[in-house]
Order: structure tokens, then sequence, then C-alpha cells
């Protein structure tokens, strides 16, 4: 069973050091934890992990591993020793790649990240999923990978709110649902196109949720977090 702790995961989407610190420096670890992505990873590389944890935040390490299972759970094992708090893979890897990073976390001492899938991206739509050769709707492709990393065995999976009632239904309070595609009533969709309000979410079933630009473009991001957990149910 995971422990929920703050429940706004800020997106650092940066591409370099500076802009992500100073960014940390207008948050509190009391209210969020922070998510590094494949921009700022592949500008920063692990050092910009150690430098958020100095500050005090919880990470989750969103780099969606995905390849064949010896080298995944080699990915995941590195992740888990540099310290953070999260990391994700594809469950369209598979079930073999899955139980590999399972596994590989099983067997270290200590403290581990949870392990969580990403079934299927919130950008994509229907239409999406067709042009690679999966005919059926976002939905039913999410409960298909869902069924399998929870088969697997990991703590998780990222959705969207959308389907998240569906997932605490079927898999119960104790499986972890991350949400991403977030935004403030008064904010655009921007790039994601299944969305909700964090109260929304939250009362959707979410445990966690990503919240990048509504955020970090806000004045006061730090007033701006405040503001929403407030708002949670």
């Amino acid at each position: 069973m995971f422990t929920l702790g703050p429940r706004i995961v800020v997106a650092m989407d940066f591409d370099n050091a500076d802009q992500c610190l100073a960014m940390a420096k207008r948050l509190s670890p009391l209210d969020c934890r922070l998510k590094v992505g494949k921009e700022l990873f592949t500008a920063c590389g692990p050092k910009i992990v150690e430098q958020l944890m100095e500050q005090g935040f919880e990470i989750f390490l969103d780099l969606k591993f995905h390849d064949i299972p010896n080298t995944t759970s080699k990915a995941v094992k590195a992740a888990a020793e540099l310290g953070v708090w999260m990391v994700n893979i594809h469950a369209s890897g598979g079930e073999r790649m899955m139980i590999a990073a399972r596994e590989v976390l099983a067997r270290r001492t200590g403290k581990s990240p949870l392990l969580i899938a990403v079934t299927v991206l919130t950008s994509m739509e229907a239409g999406d999923l067709s042009g690679v050769g999966i005919e059926c709707s976002p939905e039913e492709q999410v409960m298909k990978l869902a069924r399998l990393t929870h088969r697997c065995g990991l703590d998780g999976i990222v959705c969207s709110a959308q389907e998240a009632p569906l997932m605490r239904t079927q898999f119960g309070n104790e499986f972890c649902l991350v949400t991403p595609g977030i935004r403030l009533d008064n904010s655009p969709a921007d790039d994601q196109r299944r969305t909700l309000t964090p109260a929304a979410a939250i009362a959707a079933g979410s445990s966690y949720l990503v919240i990048g630009r509504p955020i970090t473009k806000s004045p006061d991001p730090a007033a701006t977090c405040k503001s929403i957990i407030q708002t949670l149910p």
C-alpha cells in the first residue's frame, strides 16, 4: 500500500537546470512532488534529480522505459538507486518486461520507488490509436493494459481521470492512479486531450495529479499550488 502524501506532482518541463531549480525554490515539498521528464533529464542528467531532492522534493522520474526486459529492469534499478519516489514504464512493453522491472525492485533492500505503467498517452484519441493499428477506443485499450499491469504486480498506472472511476472499481484503492492532463478551470487544454480539473480528477478516483503549466506559468506557483489543494475533496 502506498502512502499518499502530497497529491500534486508538478511537471518540471524545462530544458535547463537553472530554470528548473529556480522554479523549485518557488514551490514547497510540503505541498507537491516534482516530475522530471525526458527533456529535462536528457539535458541535465541524474544530477538534476539529486539537486531537486536536496531541496526536499520527492521525484517522479517520468522516462517511460520501454525496451527488452533486461534493459528495462536495469534502467528501473538505476532509477531506484538514484533515490526517486516513483518511476514508470510502458505497459505495452508486455508482461515479461513489467515482471522483470518489478522483480529487480523486489530484490532491493531498503525503500524502492513506486513502479507504475503508462497505458494510453492522454494526447491520444481513437483516431490516433487506429493510426497505429489499435482498433478500439482509448478506454478499452487503457483497460486491457491496466489489467495486464495489475496482473504483473505493479503499483499502479498512468491514466486519464475519465478512466479513473472504472480503474477504482476494477482494482481497488491500493492501485495507484496517476493522472496527467490536469487543467484549471481557466487554463487552455494545450496538448492534453482528455482533461479534467483537479477536484474532478480526485473525485473520480485519481491518486496523484500531474500539473505543469497551470502552476509553473502562474505568477505565484506556490500560491497556485496551495489554492488547488484547497479545492480537493
